[in-house]
């Protein structure tokens, strides 16, 4: 079997008629011999910022010298990006061989279990000292929550997300992502709502972590530069640090990955500051704010909820001051795309739509019809590809496109771009 014919087996899997729960990752990895009991993790959930400040702290913890893996999702073009060692995707010749020792273990597991089978054994494989797991959907009926107690469990911005599954209050969805907090585990949670606070403090209050909680300080945040190129600032007067990733939100998702490594030195990893510096600089987090410079210039985001796409809009406000873009977007029926949208709507020249690769989707033409009814101009395109050609040419050479609204698109637009 080829890593392409086991992926393809792997999509065919799906939640239709399973419950949330973990019985059925549980068997798998049991059948498979529990490689996740010899494994040491940062696990981390939230609603925003947890993928970019997974990508940081796996960078960082490279960086000092540790062999690092990195599980996330969803991936943008390959599907070996979700199983990541020292930054390198999975081979396509090893992602075969332990799809085929997971699939011929599994029975009635959903796609997301397969993967995090996968990356549980891939990981122990290439001997990992610690892997940096980000969550999938909430946190305590989480197919990653499988494993013991954590060195970090990491709760990232709480926003209001798949209400319907995680509850329908930022308080219940915060309770829903603190499901990762285990007794013994430091917790490191993103200063935000107050009532996302005392529900995290209350979970650690019943896990007995009540003195491991890194709480993180932004008035302790100076910004010394930020721009096109990246940002620099001190936190809690260390530094200075750099990041290449773009809008003021990573500064404070740095925080975050600043205060995990406080939580790691405290159980006695040793992680030095120039590796800290070192990896922050080198840290990717490819299709969030990624700024392509082209003439027109083009901004790839994959934010899909309202609470990214006001960073979004903020962030394009600051980095291109007083300008109008052109907007390729599309996005998901079922989001709260009218709220998306009027982020947008200030900043726009024109907008090209395109309907995304997902039975899920808005149709292109359904949503420039609501763009034009805002008094914007808005054509709907057939594909991608001719979305990003006509947007980059209204654009202009000294334009800019903002191609946003689903990941579902940016991997294809990050391929036509010539990005992988």
């Amino acid at each position: 079997m080829t890593d392409l014919e086991a992926v393809e087996l792997i999509h065919q899997r799906a939640w239709v008629g399973q419950k949330p729960g973990l019985e059925r990752i549980r068997r798998l990895l049991g059948r498979l011999g529990d490689p996740q009991k010899e494994l040491k993790f940062v696990h981390i959930a939230g609603s925003n910022g947890k993928g970019s400040t997974a990508a940081m702290l796996a960078s960082v913890l490279t960086a000092a010298g540790l062999r690092t893996g990195l599980y996330t999702s969803p991936h943008l073009w390959h599907f070996h990006e979700r199983f990541r060692v020292d930054g390198v995707p999975i081979p396509g010749e090893k992602l075969a061989d332990i799809a085929a020792q997971v699939l011929e273990a599994a029975e009635d597991q959903t796609e997301f279990e397969l993967m995090t089978a996968i990356g549980m054994v891939c990981f122990l494989r290439s001997k990992c000292d610690i892997v940096v797991l980000e969550t999938g959907l909430g946190g305590r009926l989480d197919s990653t929550n499988i494993i013991g107690k954590p060195e970090a469990a990491v709760v990232t911005h709480i926003g209001l997300e798949h209400t319907e599954l995680l509850g329908d209050t930022l308080e219940k969805i915060a309770a829903e992502k603190a499901g990762i907090i285990k007794e013994g585990c430091d917790v490191v949670l993103y200063r935000q709502d107050r009532g996302v606070i005392e529900t995290v403090e209350d979970a650690c209050r019943r896990a007995g972590n009540s003195e491991r909680l890194w709480l993180t300080d932004p008035s302790a945040l100076e910004v010394i530069s930020s721009g096109l190129e990246g940002q620099t600032f001190r936190y809690q007067g260390l530094g200075p640090f750099r990041i290449p990733l773009l809008g003021e939100y990573q500064l404070y998702n740095a925080a975050v990955v600043l205060e995990t490594v406080n939580a790691l030195r405290s159980r006695g990893w040793d992680i030095p500051e120039e590796a800290v510096v070192q990896g922050l600089e080198q840290a990717r987090w490819p299709g969030r704010l990624e700024l392509v410079r082209r003439k027109p210039d083009v901004i790839l985001d994959g934010g899909h909820n309202p609470q990214c796409m006001e960073a979004l809009s903020r962030a394009l406000g600051e980095l291109y001051p007083g300008k109008k873009l052109v907007f390729l977007t599309g996005v998901l029926a079922d989001k709260n795309w009218r709220a998306m949208a009027v982020e947008l709507l200030p900043l726009a020249k024109e907008f090209y739509t395109i309907t995304p690769d997902s039975p899920r989707a808005m149709a292109a033409q359904e949503l420039a019809q609501y763009f034009s009814g805002q008094g914007v101009k808005a054509t709907p395109c057939d594909t991608i590809h001719e979305g990003l050609e006509r947007s980059m040419e209204a654009a202009g050479p000294e334009g800019i496109v903002c191609v946003c609204g689903s990941l579902y698109m940016i991997g294809e637009a990050r391929h036509l771009l010539g990005l992988c």
